[in-house]
């Protein structure tokens, strides 16, 4: 743990200079934006995913707890998707920092040990600004694949150790649950 904490510290530390360049209001600023809110959904799996005993800091058990406790954290209504159908199942959640303020990630996994990770937070974006349409983009950090959106200012990414189109069938599947 102590090792997933001084990797996640480092990432920052490495990645501020990158990070702070930029000038907030610009579309190149956004765009960055958006990168760098997969990049931490990218890093947040790589700590936490591989956890064995506190992957999560609450637990299934308490889906509701936990729910309405991010919901509030990140001020507004969070819902945690259903991806049973998909075979996957929810370990639970927990509260992360970002750039632009508090971050949820939700961890699910399937029979076979794979876990996925939903990291979501507000960001805006110009990407699909003139359009009604939702568009899911790619990004590969490793063996950790991400599939990110942003839908109404509220940026969505789901990560994990999956082949490309398994992660966007689970993209998809979310995005269909979430709140209209």
């Amino acid at each position: 743990m102590a090792a997933s904490v001084l990797f996640a510290f480092g990432m920052g530390w490495f990645l501020q200079p990158v990070l702070s360049g930029f000038s907030p209001g610009t579309y190149a600023s956004q765009q960055h934006s958006e990168k760098a809110f997969v990049m931490q959904a990218s890093v947040a799996h790589a700590v936490f995913s591989p956890e064995v005993k506190h992957p999560v800091e609450v637990s299934a058990a308490e889906q509701q707890h936990l729910v309405q406790w991010l919901s509030k954290r990140l001020g507004r209504e969070l819902k945690v998707p259903d991806l049973s159908a998909q075979g996957f199942q929810l370990m639970g959640g927990r509260l992360l920092s970002g750039d632009s303020g508090a971050r949820a990630q939700f961890m699910f996994d399937n029979a076979a040990g794979k876990r996925v990770t939903l990291y979501v937070g507000g960001l805006t974006s110009t990407t699909n600004a003139s359009s009604t349409a939702t568009s899911f983009q790619f990004s590969q950090q490793g063996k950790n694949l991400s599939f990110y959106w942003v839908d109404r200012n509220f940026g969505y990414a789901l990560t994990g150790d999956l082949d490309r189109p398994a992660l966007m069938v689970l993209s998809e599947a979310i995005y269909a649950q979430l709140p209209r």
